[in-house]
């Protein structure tokens, strides 16, 4: 990971160049879901005595291996199979992490290794050592894999063609490995040939362009011949198979649109738009599309919505549209922009290792805002904008910071970036896929900060020049190592900045990439009459959790009355308050418009505002410039006017927020003000709907008039002869569109003072359902049917119970009838007439498990489960498993989270395995804090053996399920485990040793001191029952240690020198080697301390090797003499004792090596040598007898 990046270009971590690969798949069988076929690549060694070569492979059973035509021998070892071995007892998710850490790093192609190493035919050497090319010919084979390919074959009559059988490649980040064997970097180039033998029936599309296609001489097959000539990194190279339907792009030749059978017309319409994002960024970054050719691809049960590969992406079906949908077009839109936004960087242009992904993930999500700025406008880019920044926000004051450049030194724990985490940042893979989302939102945000630095002049600039010089690259077809040209790197990145805008961005990028956390400002004021002066004070919070000190420039605007001024504050390490000079003075009964920021002038009702201010409203950092939170206190009329004539759509969502806070008349006219404004952003009047609501909550007593919106909405979209019916729909004006379908939603949050939902309101509510006609409409009226029966849910409000008496269907209240029996319609009407998206559906699943929250109908999870079977459509099924986790939780049914579990383990739909982890997490059914029936030994096995071995052929399924372990039982131990039979804990780490939390509460073992004191003995014992307590007494009252006979050295730290028969060696790439000389015989062991598993094997073979003193006549816990101690000798002195002797501790400080739970860190080895030492050494020898007898004696004293 942190290898060198000089300016002489990319350092390859392998001994090899890799030129070229062919990958050939010439038998592909639908009804076993296998592949067969072979690659070959083409390597050229960089080191002479070249003797092995590691490639990555997962899944593939791998059958014979050559290098230049003669036979290799090879050795396959996956590692992240089973993460943790022979390891029964622990389930702590820290030791887990670095396990898993330690695994992917073991076949981590940036740091040169794989799972397949080939070893080089010794008749080959000397070629090697000319530096010769070699060619590796790879037979393979995949059966029913679970991951990198996925089938999808419809269980319906007719043949595959007639059915849609079709097959993808897909995955997280760096998956070819799973179809094929290659070097699964993403800054490994080289060109491709790629063959695929099918049914004639059937098309293949992959990467470059088509050759040829040859039929077999019978015709029932075809191989389609793909060539792509552009160096691209294995993790770039897709395949999708089935009948698909090709449509030619009527604008651009060059482009190819693929769909499943009977969905071309759809196809047609929803890929009209995407000539115009081509051109759009052909002409921002003044470059040519890189590739010859383009595919979209649109499958079934996708496993990303969007997925990015060389001159194709693989689309989820479920975009595809027609012209008559509103809602999904903008959507579509969108997730095609974004596939070619990566096209240039992503794929085109890959990264140089992990660490610099940020900057691929950075300008690719920022050349796609651009495209959204001007196809949608300003206030829909700021908007965005807005929203990406509170989600990072919000992300990492609750994780603790999102690091984009993670730099990982020596393997030392202090360096390890991601502490705060329950995971490692090291691997794309050990990610959590939030943390992955919030880091590509991270990475685009940051991009558009250095653009505020250096301006978009410069930045487009630098993207033009890494393209330019990748293009130039790209065509030196016999000069492979000038495609280190085509990867970027951080530093790299920020050179071209410099030579481009010859600007310093360092303090930036130190702020907000090379560290995690955002800034959280508070903000106040107060206006000094007598200077003209506003003192304004800003304070921060750098101490929580994710938060940071911010130092540097920050922009305030302050609206007065003679127009806004912009005001740049310099934030200092102490400074707090800050003297900004008014413009204007303030003015009383003088009648003059207002100039805006815009330019525009208005008249203002002055009459709310202070007569002695001449301040209107404040606002900081208003082009979001800092990666913030802000949180400002101005006066309730202030934030009206910035509502009512501030023109930026955020400035008035913030306004519209902080309103909430003030639930008075001024509020509530201006909210409605801005509801009938038709030239304000529809977003805006949206948010301002359900803002209102709330305001009209908090004023139930004193509200006067129809309840709010009604009169509105009755307005705008009633007829004037009979207000209570509705117009006919006609949605050509799309922001009367949305505002008609929140409105209804919004009004049914309203309540009166007994807090249920007006009469009025419902009933108006089932009159639009009633009167609903879309006959005369040219669009689909789904959406808006599915968010009448959402307003519907929402008016639901708690049962009301008489006497305890049982919800049946009978005795439901009128109002809940009414509302049921529309829900039962409309669900009934779905299955003749489904709608698009099945959105009604969705819309009613939700509302029957509202109904069944509320106390209305009894809770019954069934009617989801039949809705979450496989064959659904994955939005119902998503909603019926939404609504079952949340049973899961309301009514603790292990039986529920037990079907929720082996749905994820066999469900055929990867997304919806993930999808069902993720719910869980959301909405677990209990958390590490608390008691519950649920959480029991048993789930905590069958979680592990997910996250250890069911989950390795799919990265992200993995990491969904490690996510959901860490909200349920948290990093350490399960409290629900059963006791261990000794309670110690040694924790290397720390240097302590504390009790199990499961025998002494944690609160308890904050006073632990470190075992370095033999008096600290008493401390160090854990009991295996409560009965036992007594014990503890009795040994507070035992004389120390070493008064007992026993031989020890007195006051051994953990961090002791290593005893004589151990040496401690460090070799030149840093790994510590242990040599370990054993007393029973005179050899040495060699064992490598940097990994997990050598690391635990050298513990266990430490302990197994122990000769340990028995105690006879003391039975373990369950009568029986524990194992351990069978074969000792009986003849001792102490075989006479009487029971009531308390030789109890020593019994178990006998057990205390072999039965010790370690939570040793892999860099902590050097330590628990000593520990083991200091435990082996504070016994007597078994042949001692002398000082046996004195032990027991000293007991019985």
């Amino acid at each position: 990971m942190n290898r060198k990046k000089g300016d002489k270009g990319f350092e390859s971590p392998r001994p090899y160049k890799l030129t070229h690969q062919v990958v050939c798949i010439n038998n592909i069988n639908f009804q076993r879901k296998s592949v067969v076929g072979f690659v070959e690549l083409t390597i050229f060694p960089t080191v002479a005595n070249l003797n092995r070569i590691k490639l990555n492979s997962k899944q593939c059973r791998i059958y014979r291996v050559r290098v230049n035509d003669l036979e290799a021998a090879f050795i396959y070892n996956d590692p992240t199979l089973e993460v943790c071995h022979s390891e029964s007892k622990q389930r702590n998710l820290n030791y887990f992490s670095n396990a898993y850490a330690a695994a992917v790093s073991a076949v981590d192609p940036d740091a040169g290794n794989g799972e397949l190493c080939i070893k080089v035919p010794s008749e080959l050497w000397k070629q090697v050592d000319e530096l010769k090319a070699l060619k590796v010919h790879i037979n393979f084979s995949l059966d029913q894999p679970k991951g990198g390919l996925h089938f999808v074959a419809p269980n319906v009559e007719g043949s595959l063609a007639e059915r849609g059988a079709h097959v993808f490649s897909c995955g997280y980040q760096n998956s070819t490995r799973f179809w094929f064997p290659c070097v699964d970097s993403y800054s490994e180039l080289c060109t491709w040939k790629l063959e695929y033998t099918v049914d004639a029936t059937m098309v293949a599309v992959s990467n470059g362009d088509l050759v040829e296609t040859v039929y077999t001489h019978d015709m029932r097959k075809k191989t389609f011949h793909y060539m792509l000539t552009i160096p691209t990194a294995a993790s770039n190279i897709s395949l999708a198979i089935g009948p698909f339907e090709i449509l030619v792009d009527p604008y651009m030749h060059e482009v190819t649109h693929f769909c499943l059978p009977q969905l071309l017309p759809l196809l047609k319409h929803t890929t009209s738009y995407l000539h115009e994002v081509f051109e759009f960024y052909e002409e921002i970054l003044t470059c040519r599309y890189p590739y010859s050719c383009f595919k979209t691809v649109f499958v079934d049960e996708a496993y990303v919505e969007v997925a990015a590969y060389a001159s194709m992406s693989i689309f989820s079906t479920n975009l595809l549209h027609s012209a008559m949908i509103i809602d999904e077009t903008p959507l579509t839109r969108r997730c095609l922009a974004q596939a070619l936004a990566q096209q240039f960087f992503g794929c085109f242009i890959s990264r140089m290792s992990w660490s610099d992904e940020w900057v691929l993930k950075g300008i690719s999500g920022y050349i796609y805002g651009l495209w959204m700025k001007k196809t949608f406008g300003v206030n829909e880019y700021r908007h965005w904008i807005k929203e990406e920044l509170d989600k990072i926000v919000v992300y990492e004051l609750k994780t603790g910071g999102v690091l984009l450049h993670p730099i990982f030194g020596g393997g030392k724990e202090k360096d390890n970036p991601s502490s705060h985490l329950h995971f490692s940042i090291k691997h794309p893979h050990t990610l959590s896929w939030e943390y992955y989302t919030m880091f590509q939102c991270k990475a685009h945000l940051v991009m558009r900060l250095i653009e505020n630095r250096i301006s978009m002049e410069f930045m487009l600039q630098v993207f033009n020049k890494l393209l330019s010089l990748a293009s130039t690259a790209s065509s030196q077809k016999f000069q492979s190592h000038m495609w280190s040209q085509m990867l970027v790197s951080t530093s790299g990145f920020l050179k071209s900045i410099s030579n481009v805008s010859g600007k310093d961005i360092q303090p930036l990028i130190k702020q907000w990439v090379d560290q995690s956390s955002v800034v959280k400002f508070y903000g106040s004021f107060a206006f000094n009459r007598k200077r003209n002066v506003l003192e304004l004070e800003i304070k921060q919070d750098y101490t929580s959790p994710g938060t940071q000190k911010y130092v540097g420039p920050l922009k305030v605007t302050v609206q007065e009355l003679d127009g806004s001024f912009n005001h740049t504050l310099q934030i200092e390490e102490n400074s707090l308050k800050h003297d900004i000079p008014c413009h204007s003075k303030s003015r009383r009964n003088k009648k003059k418009k207002i100039p805006l920021m815009n330019g525009e002038e208005v008249d203002m009702d002055l009459s709310a505002m202070d007569a002695d201010s001449p301040l209107l409203w404040i606002r900081i950092d208003p082009d979001m410039s800092v990666l913030r939170k802000v949180e400002f206190e101005q006066a309730d009329f202030m934030w009206q006017y910035q509502l009512r004539y501030e023109r930026d759509v955020v400035a008035q969502e913030e306004s519209i927020l902080a309103l909430q806070k003030f639930p008075t008349p001024a509020s509530r006219l201006a909210l409605t003000d801005i509801l009938e404004q038709e030239q304000c952003f529809y977003r805006v009047r949206i948010m301002a709907c359900f803002c209102l609501a709330k305001i009209a909550n908090f004023m139930v007593s004193t509200w006067t008039g129809p309840p709010a919106m009604k009169s509105l909405f009755t307005r705008m979209f009633c007829c004037k002869s009979c207000p209570n019916i509705v117009k006919t729909n006609n949605f050509m004006n799309f922001q009367s569109y949305f505002l008609q379908k929140t409105m209804p939603v919004a009004m049914a949050l309203l309540r009166d003072v007994h807090n249920l939902c007006p009469k009025e309101v419902l009933m108006f509510i089932l009159d639009l359902i009633k009167y609903n006609d879309n006959r005369k409409n040219k669009f689909s009226d789904n959406y808006y049917r599915a968010e009448l029966i959402d307003a519907l849910a929402n008016s639901v409000t708690p049962a009301v119970s008489v006497n305890n008496e049982a919800r049946t269907l009978d005795n439901l209240n009128s109002d809940v009838r009414l509302i049921l029996e529309e829900i039962t319609r409309f669900l009934n009407m779905e299955k003749l007439l489904p709608s698009y998206r099945h959105t009604v559906t969705v819309s009613c699943l939700n509302a029957i498990r509202i109904l069944q929250k509320n106390g209305h109908v009894p809770s019954d999870p069934a009617v989801f489960k039949s809705y979450a079977e496989y064959g659904h459509f994955v939005d119902i099924r998503i909603a019926a498993l939404e609504a079952v986790v949340d049973y899961t939780k309301v009514d603790r049914s292990y039986e529920e989270l037990q079907w929720l579990l082996n749905m994820v383990q066999t469900d055929p739909v990867p997304y919806i395995r993930h999808k069902i982890l993720n719910l869980l997490t959301r909405n677990p059914p209990f958390t590490k804090n608390m008691e519950s029936p649920l959480c029991n030994e048993a789930l905590v096995d069958q979680l592990w053996k997910l996250m250890n071995s069911g989950t390795s052929h799919d990265w992200r399924l993995r990491c969904g399920a490690v996510d959901l372990y860490y909200t349920l039982f948290g990093l350490s131990r399960p409290s629900c485990l059963p006791l261990p039979e000794l309670g110690l804990v040694l924790n290397l780490k720390e240097k302590k040793a504390v009790l199990n939390p499961t025998i002494i509460p944690e609160a308890g073992s904050a006073g632990t001191e470190p075992v370095n004191n033999p008096n600290n003995l008493g401390q160090m014992i854990g009991f295996q029952s409560s009965e036992d307590d007594h014990l503890l007494k009795e040994m507070a009252a035992m004389p120390p240690a070493h008064q007992l006979g026993l031989k020890r050295k007195a006051d051994t730290p953990l961090g002791s020198p290593l005893e004589p028969g151990q040496i401690l060696e460090k070799n030149e790439d840093s790994k510590v080697k242990l040599k370990i000389r054993f007393s029973n015989s005179q050899e040495e062991e060699e064992i490598d301390m940097d990994t997990v598993h050598d690391s635990q094997a050298f513990i266990y073979h430490h302990l197994n090797n122990l000769e340990r003193p028995s105690t006879p006549g003391v039975a373990g816990k369950d009568g029986v003499m524990p194992a351990s101690r069978s074969h000792r000798g009986s003849g001792q002195k102490s075989a006479c004792l009487e029971p009531q002797v308390p030789t109890l501790p020593h019994t178990e400080l006998d057990l205390l090596v072999c039965h010790v739970l370690l939570s040793i860190s892999p860099g902590s080895l050097t330590s628990a040598v000593a520990v083991l030492n200091w435990v082996i050494e504070s016994d007597v020898n078994p042949q001692d007898s002398t000082q046996n007898s004195d032990r027991q004696d000293n007991f019985l004293q």
